[in-house]
C-alpha cells in the first residue's frame, strides 16, 4: 500500500462537554451527528483496502462487503475517517454490529450477507499523493464532499451544519434513529491523531437499578464494577455495569457490599446464568467476552436488595449501550420498583431522513 498516510493511524477524538458549544459569528464550528458504531479509518490504494479501528486493529476481515464497496465508491487512492454502522430498518442497531466480530470466516461471510454494514464518512485525511492532515478541518470537509459526491450506499457522507440551532435540533431528534449526540469541530483544526480536540455532547439520563452482583478489579481485591439489573416480564434482567470509581471508593464498596454477598447462588435471579455457556457477556454476567476471551468476567452474587441511581446515555435494546455512571444509593426505593417502565423512550426518527435516503 503506497499512500501519503500509512496505516494504522489513531483517530482524532472528542472530549465530552455538558452543553453544545456555540460557534462565533463567523461560523468557526461545524456540527455533525454523533454516530453509534465502530470508529474506522479506511485506507484504499487501488484494489487494496484496509479498515483500521479506533484501537488501530484491522477490521478488514469482518466487513468484506465494505471492502468491496470501497473499491467501487471511494476515490482510487484515499484515506477516509468515519464510522461503521449497521442499520435495522430505520434505526441503527449496535447489538447486531457487535455480532459482526466473529472468528469464523464462514460466519463472517454469512453475516455480511444477512446484516450488511454501512460506512458514514466525516473526514478526509488524504487523497491521491496528497496528505490533508495538516489542512484545517473546514478545507478537509469541503474536499470530502467533493471527492465523495458520487458515492452511493453503503458509503455516505455525514450531514454537517454551522448552525447551533439546527445542531441542537439534531441532538433532540436524531436519538430516535439510534444516534447518540452531536460533535462540534473547529473549522481551523488540523487532524491530530489520538488527541481529544473536538467536542461531543451526549444524552444523559438516570435510572434506579438493582445491584445484584459485582466483579473484582483487575488490580486486586477491590470492586471493579457493579452489575445492574431492571425488572421486566421475565424477572430481573442484567442491563449493564457501573465501573468508574476512584480506588479509595472501590475499597469502600467492598465493605458496603459485604453484608449482601451470597456464597450459595440458590435463589439468586441470575443463578442459572452462571451454569450457561456460549452466551454473550452483555446479557449474562459470567459469559466469555467476544472482544477478549482471556478477560475475567467472573462475578460475585449479591442479594438483590440494593438500589443504585446511575446515569446512562441511552439504551441499546434492553440494556445500557455504555457503562453507566454511579450517582448514589437509593435506600428509599424497593428493588421491585426498578423496572423498565421508568426509562425514557426517544421519539422514533427515520435514518433515511438523516442520510438523505441514499
Amino acid at each position: 500500500m503506497d499512500l501519503p498516510i500509512s496505516p494504522p493511524v489513531a483517530p482524532m477524538l472528542a472530549k465530552a462537554v455538558k452543553t453544545l458549544p456555540a460557534g462565533g459569528p463567523d461560523g468557526d464550528l461545524l456540527y455533525e451527528p454523533k454516530w453509534d458504531g465502530f470508529r474506522c479509518i479506511v485506507f484504499r490504494d487501488g484494489d487494496e483496502v484496509v479498515l483500521s479501528s479506533r484501537g488501530e486493529k484491522p477490521l478488514t476481515r469482518y466487513f468484506p462487503e465494505l471492502v468491496e464497496a470501497a473499491r467501487r465508491e471511494l476515490p482510487e487512492r484515499c484515506v477516509v475517517d468515519g464510522e461503521i454502522v449497521l442499520r435495522d430498518g430505520s434505526v441503527l442497531d449496535f447489538d447486531k454490529l457487535q455480532q459482526r466480530i466473529h472468528p469464523a470466516a464462514s460466519r463472517v461471510g454469512l453475516l455480511a450477507e444477512q446484516t450488511p454494514a454501512s460506512f458514514v464518512a466525516f473526514d478526509l485525511l488524504g487523497v491521491g499523493d496528497e496528505s490533508l492532515m495538516d489542512r484545517p478541518f473546514g478545507e478537509r470537509r469541503r474536499r470530502l464532499e467533493t471527492e465523495l459526491a458520487g458515492a452511493r450506499a453503503p458509503f455516505h457522507v455525514t450531514p454537517a451544519t454551522d448552525s447551533p440551532e439546527l445542531a441542537q435540533r439534531w441532538f433532540e431528534e436524531f436519538e430516535g434513529a439510534g444516534l447518540d449526540g452531536v460533535v462540534a469541530k473547529p473549522r481551523g483544526l488540523p487532524y491530530q491523531p489520538d488527541k481529544r480536540v473536538m467536542f461531543k455532547v451526549k444524552h444523559e439520563r438516570t435510572a434506579d437499578c438493582v445491584v445484584a452482583g459485582f466483579r473484582w478489579h483487575k488490580s486486586g481485591p477491590v470492586v471493579g464494577s457493579l452489575l445492574l439489573g431492571l425488572y421486566g416480564e421475565s424477572g430481573l434482567q442484567h442491563v449493564g455495569v457501573s465501573a468508574s470509581f476512584p480506588m479509595k471508593r472501590r475499597a469502600e464498596l467492598v465493605r458496603e457490599l459485604e453484608p449482601y454477598r451470597m456464597e450459595d447462588l440458590t435463589g439468586h435471579p441470575w443463578a442459572s446464568w452462571a451454569q450457561q455457556s456460549g452466551a454473550t457477556a452483555d446479557r449474562m454476567p459470567g459469559a466469555v467476552s467476544r472482544w477478549n476471551a482471556k478477560k475475567d468476567l467472573s462475578w460475585v452474587a449479591l442479594r438483590p436488595e440494593l438500589v443504585a441511581e446511575v446515569a446512562y446515555d441511552h439504551m441499546e435494546g434492553a440494556r445500557f449501550r455504555h457503562t453507566a455512571r454511579f450517582r448514589r444509593w437509593r435506600p428509599d426505593r424497593t428493588p421491585q420498583s426498578c423496572t423498565y417502565a421508568q426509562l425514557e423512550v426517544p421519539v422514533a426518527y427515520d435514518l433515511d431522513d438523516i442520510l438523505g435516503g441514499s
